[in-house]
């Protein structure tokens, strides 16, 4: 799919991945909606981009909030075509910890929810309006990239719900895609390893240098851009679909 002149909603556009990957799609020409919640910089990152670029306060769990924004989009846009989930919550709590004490519940339900269930919410309400697009040349109306975690495949210890979450959005990835290939829509998701993500980049200088030293190479963090770039060439590339993508510079987690 051309990017020039398509609509795109890009949810956790306010910071990190999601920044970086509004920034690649708007500077090749996609018309880019932000979906973040109010205490992101969504707003600026919207306004920084120009044109009919806008930002959508929603918590993606929200089905009214992100259903309202979806329809804003298509409406501002005429039409919309790609769908970038990246927002997302991390978590770490051992399932009993040293004090004997289980792991809170709350924190388990809350990461699937935010992390899976709420990709889910987002990705079946563009999906709806994409099914609404004619097709082009290739029968294509529409492009979803989401966004896994090399924690997907191998989880740290303290890592269970964020592991769960994100493994769920891989495994849900190429039924998905299955589901909506009749409508010609493509459905790709990318397990991003160790990025210079702003939950990252709060740990001291020492410790990240370390994370990055177990990266066989790249020997350093991936960076957003990198990210974005593989976002683009999915949205490009007609035969990417149904497929999880490691994007982690072969690096396999340790336990701890």
């Amino acid at each position: 799919m051309e990017i020039e002149g398509v609509g795109a909603l890009v949810t956790g556009g306010g910071s990190g991945l999601g920044e970086a990957t509004a920034r690649a799609l708007a500077a090749r020409g996609a018309r880019v909606a932000i979906l973040d919640l109010g205490r992101s910089k969504g707003a600026e990152v919207a306004a920084s981009l120009g044109g009919d670029a806008f930002f959508a306060e929603a918590d993606v769990t929200d089905e009214a909030a992100v259903a309202s924004a979806v329809e804003r989009a298509a409406e501002r846009f005429g039409v919309l075509h790609v769908c970038v989930n990246c927002a997302g919550i991390g978590s770490a709590m051992r399932t009993v910890d040293k004090d004997g004490r289980p792991f809170e519940l709350r924190v388990f339900r809350r990461t699937v929810e935010v992390n899976l269930v709420g990709t889910f919410n987002v990705l079946r309400l563009a999906a709806a309006q994409m099914a609404k697009n004619a097709p082009n040349a290739d029968g294509e109306r529409g492009v979803v990239v989401n966004t896994a975690s090399a924690a997907a495949f191998d989880g740290q210890i303290g890592q269970a719900a964020y592991s769960a979450s994100k493994a769920g959005v891989v495994g849900m990835t190429l039924p998905i895609a299955r589901d909506l290939a009749k409508l010609g829509i493509r459905v790709v998701t990318i397990a991003p390893g160790l990025f210079e993500t702003p939950l990252l980049m709060q740990m001291p200088e020492p410790a990240r240098q370390a994370l990055a030293a177990t990266i066989p190479f790249p020997a350093r963090l991936g960076r957003p851009p990198e990210f974005a770039s593989l976002t683009v060439e999915i949205v490009r590339n007609a035969m990417l679909n149904g497929e999880t993508i490691r994007l982690d510079g072969a690096v396999r987690m340790p336990p701890r």
